[in-house]
């Protein structure tokens, strides 16, 4: 089941309205914008989160993050690599 919806009177630049009309596709400008605000919500809550814990914690280093980012990367190769042997 769905989830209810409401009916909202928007502003926004037209060029971007025209834009994310165009994008839309067969779900609809509704549909497009609904995803669009879902995400925007799902960033403000991951700064909100990310506030706190710098709060906390203090800011993380650009050295961390690239540790990071490495590790990741490291990861992702070393799936590519598992699922080449298994094939």
């Amino acid at each position: 089941m769905s989830e209810p919806t409401g009916k909202y009177s928007i502003t926004m630049p037209r060029d971007i309205a025209e834009a994310a009309k165009a994008r839309s596709g067969p779900s609809g400008l509704s549909a497009y914008v609904a995803a669009a605000v879902a995400r925007q919500i799902e960033r403000d809550n991951l700064n909100e989160l990310i506030q706190v814990a710098e709060a906390e914690h203090g800011p993380v280093t650009d050295e961390e993050i690239q540790t990071l980012r490495d590790q990741l990367h490291q990861a992702r190769l070393e799936q590519t690599q598992d699922g080449a042997n298994a094939a």
